[in-house]
């Protein structure tokens, strides 16, 4: 008698998929689409500034698509890795990660008045984006066995993660910044500790974002304008007018596919921050609405996972794969259409940049790989051959 694979070993990819649970292969599944939704809002997006700075407009695209198939490569990888191992990384990946951000502040390249990225030849690092799925992990790891760790190392890691959120403060990159917290906060929450406790952490967050903006003229002019955007409309309102614009011209079904009016040199870093202005233009109020039902389908799928999931870490590491996917996506959206002040916050899977790419594909990968595990220790598949 033989005994079948198990769904979560074997393999590049853990096949056969008809043996994988029906779950993971819906993930699996909201994942292809979302890449390829993301491709198409991508062409149009970049066809008309590509066209002009290099004179082909698949210039942007093309990369897109090798940036793509690498972190493809990644989340297969992902797939097949025990979360255990990938928890032992967590820790020096962090560790890692604050250097690297650290150093954006000495030797990185200023981009609209943010230092974001270090220049490594013809490659361009964005550490900020490449550390988040590290936090998932090492986040879960600390608050998974929170009561069971020494003091010191409590204090430890929450003094690493409160560096990590300054760091990233000092760039400046409030949105990260919040999103790092916030991500932190939802993961604390759910492992359970006091609600007292992570109340007077909010306010310390909120007391912190407050001083960054008072200190900082950049994000308290991004403030000042998303109040009143109209107030200083070709300035420091700029961004934000033209983004409304183009939803707003999108109207119920939208202009098709491609005739956005507002991408042709109006709206500003229309392939990253701002695509969603684009694709609310090309496809209105309908196609906006069938993008939140799709992050809310996610978002229910990813939450059944966690619930599911055997064992702490496997949980919170379900819980802040979701967050940090769904979540930075409401937040891109709310800050393209006026509801969070303006800040650099990509799009995930659908804005253009390999860094987001590789972080949004990975953090896709350990939410299915908390799947196929949940399922492994639920309802182990086995089967026998035939007599």
């Amino acid at each position: 008698m033989a005994r079948a694979a198990s769904p979560s070993h074997g393999g590049l990819l853990p096949l056969p998929l008809s043996v994988w649970p029906t779950e993971t292969r819906l993930l699996l599944g909201l994942v292809v689409t979302w890449c390829l939704f993301g491709l198409v809002v991508l062409l149009s997006a970049s066809w008309w500034p590509s066209l002009q700075e290099t004179g082909s407009g698949f210039y942007t695209i093309q990369r897109q698509l090798i940036w793509l198939a690498i972190s493809w490569g990644l989340l297969l990888v992902v797939i097949r890795t025990p979360i255990r191992r990938l928890l032992h990384l967590a820790g020096p990946a962090v560790l890692l990660g604050c250097l690297l951000i650290a150093l954006t502040l000495v030797v990185g390249t200023e981009v609209n008045g943010a230092s974001r990225w270090l220049v490594l030849g013809p490659i361009q690092l964005q550490p900020t984006e490449l550390v988040k799925p590290f936090v998932v992990l090492q986040g879960a790891a600390l608050f998974a066995h929170w009561r069971r760790i020494s003091p010191d190392q409590r204090l430890l890691w929450l003094g690493i993660f409160g560096g990590l959120i300054l760091l990233i403060l000092k760039q400046p990159n409030l949105s990260t910044a919040a999103l790092t917290g916030l991500l932190l906060w939802f993961i604390a929450l759910a492992s359970g500790l006091p609600l007292t406790w992570m109340t007077g952490v909010a306010g310390l967050g909120a007391a912190a974002g407050t001083l960054s903006i008072m200190v900082n003229s950049y994000q308290r002019e991004r403030v000042t304008s998303f109040l009143n955007p109209w107030k200083d409309a070709r300035d420091s309102g700029y961004q934000l007018v033209q983004s409304l614009l183009a939803i707003g011209s999108g109207g119920t079904t939208g202009s098709g596919f491609g005739l956005s009016t507002q991408k042709l040199s109006y709206l500003p870093i229309q392939t990253t921050d701002f695509i969603f202005s684009v694709y609310a233009e090309e496809f209105g109020l309908v196609g906006s609405l069938v993008l939140l039902l799709f992050l809310a389908v996610f978002g229910l799928v990813g939450l059944q996972v966690a619930l599911r999931a055997r064992g702490n870490q496997l949980r919170l590491v379900a819980i802040g794969a979701t967050t940090l996917l769904v979540g930075q996506s409401i937040m891109n959206i709310a800050v393209a259409s006026g509801a969070m002040p303006t800040t650099g916050l990509p799009l995930p899977l659908v804005s253009y940049g390999g860094n987001s790419l590789l972080a949004s594909l990975f953090t896709a990968g350990l939410l299915i790989r908390c799947s196929l595990e949940s399922a492994e220790h639920s309802s182990p598949v086995s089967g026998r051959s035939p007599s």
